[in-house]
């Protein structure tokens, strides 16, 4: 395995001055499966102050002295160096309480998480891996190291992130690290909010999504308490062929993309039909219907996110596109109005999440898909068009409402009332016959 050059940088001169150094965790876990490596992290023999004396050409940041780790800036990258340490106990159940330093590698990786995060990399690409990380990595097993209960007592995120790197990396979870994290997902309740939250988004794109999220649910309900409602609840639709929360993981598989809009739509499908459940009602043919799940789901939405410090502009984005998920779009008229709530980003961004619910639906509901990717198309050329589709758009201004003497609330009202005939087609955005119309109502 090839090393990046700014990495053996940071290896060779530590090991010229003496000490051991070696590439940990993630990095090595994802070099051996030929994944893409963002942060390489060095654990050492040297004392952070000794690793600051080896790097004294370099810009040092002593990001965690106490616990052994200072940030190596070579080249304006970052990389984390950390000496060899055995933790003490972790009272808090996220950080150690205090830290020994050891010359001893294995007892070093004896402290991390998992096997497959437990392998070390010398410069020469030669592996330490005292716990099997290799071979789990190769039968593809998520394994606690050590003994599970204590790994998750230590820091109970660790429950989250091991059904997060079975859905990521598509991996089987090892039976009795799978028992023990079931076991004590409660105290997943000590957890901040931000880190659980990080963590889901990333569970939430994995390649093993619906195995982990069926598998586990119990994990989803831990951190998602509103969500078991919808466990086993049974649509009785010709629509559906899932329960409400299988077709919701479903939905969630569809979506693809790893941007930050992907990302978005994910979260949009977590919660777009989690208010079903209190909205089901069943007709006398035994059909069941759900009429205002969409609003009843994002505004429980609102309340799950706010909960999980989500930031507003993501809250934001995932309630509309709920809010609207279930709207029929039938042609020009109603996509300008859409369009005219937010804009193009949004919009797109609702088709796609219309076509992750459909897509984990009966078969014969896909046919609409090709009909909403129509709408998308539709939608870029309204607003390469520059269509009138916004206030900001119109011919006329306030200023212009004011001098036909339109007053406060008056002045947004009249304004969003015309907006809305032009986007009907009862109205041209002529400045002479919005001025007209405005002065009719004035002088109603």
């Amino acid at each position: 395995m090839k090393i990046d050059k700014k990495c053996l940088y940071i290896l060779e001169k530590l090991e010229n001055a003496g000490f051991q150094a070696y590439l940990v965790g993630g990095c090595v876990r994802d070099m051996i499966m030929n994944r893409p490596v963002n942060d390489f992290d060095i654990t050492t023999n040297a004392f952070p102050e000794q690793t600051a004396s080896v790097f004294s050409s370099d810009k040092v940041i002593p990001t965690g002295i106490k616990h052994g780790t200072v940030t190596v800036i070579h080249e304006n990258e970052s990389f984390e160096i950390t000496t060899f340490r055995i933790d003490g106990n972790y009272s808090d159940s996220r950080r150690p309480d205090n830290v020994e330093f050891t010359s001893n590698l294995t007892d070093d990786l004896a402290r991390r998480d998992f096997t497959v995060n437990a392998i070390a990399m010398d410069s020469h690409g030669n592996l330490s891996d005292p716990f099997g990380g290799a071979g789990d990595i190769e039968n593809k097993i998520i394994r606690c190291v050590g003994v599970p209960d204590k790994r998750f007592s230590e820091d109970a995120l660790r429950i989250l992130r091991c059904f997060r790197f079975a859905s990521v990396l598509g991996f089987d979870i090892d039976p009795i690290t799978a028992d023990s994290a079931l076991k004590m997902r409660k105290s997943l309740s000590m957890v901040s909010a931000e880190r659980i939250s990080a963590e889901l988004v990333k569970l939430l794109g994995g390649v093993n999504v619906i195995d982990v999220m069926l598998k586990y649910r119990d994990i989803i309900g831990q951190i998602i308490p509103e969500m078991t409602a919808c466990f086993d609840f049974e649509q009785h639709s010709r629509y559906h062929k899932y329960t409400v929360y299988e077709h919701i993981v479903r939905a969630v598989a569809s979506v693809s993309g790893n941007t930050p809009e992907s990302r978005i739509i994910r979260i949009a499908m977590l919660f777009h039909d989690i208010g079903k459940p209190s909205a089901f009602r069943l007709d006398e043919k035994g059909f069941g219907h759900f009429y205002g799940h969409a609003g009843i789901s994002a505004d429980m939405a609102v309340n799950i996110l706010k909960r999980m410090k989500f930031d507003n502009r993501t809250i934001d984005e995932v309630c509309w596109i709920i809010a609207h998920h279930s709207d029929k779009i039938t042609g020009e008229k109603s996509i300008k109005h859409l369009l005219s709530q937010r804009n193009l980003e949004s919009f797109l961004m609702l088709i796609e999440a219309k076509k992750a619910d459909n897509s984990a639906k009966q078969d014969f509901v896909t046919y609409e898909n090709a009909e909403f990717c129509n709408f998308a198309e539709t939608a870029k050329r309204l607003v390469s068009e520059n269509s009138c589709l916004h206030v900001g758009d119109m011919t006329v201004n306030g200023n212009d409402m004011i001098s036909l003497g339109f007053r406060g609330a008056e002045i947004g009202k009249i304004l969003n009332q015309m907006l809305g005939k032009i986007i009907d087609g009862e109205l041209e955005n002529s400045r002479e016959i919005l001025m007209n119309y405005a002065g009719g109502i004035k002088n109603e």
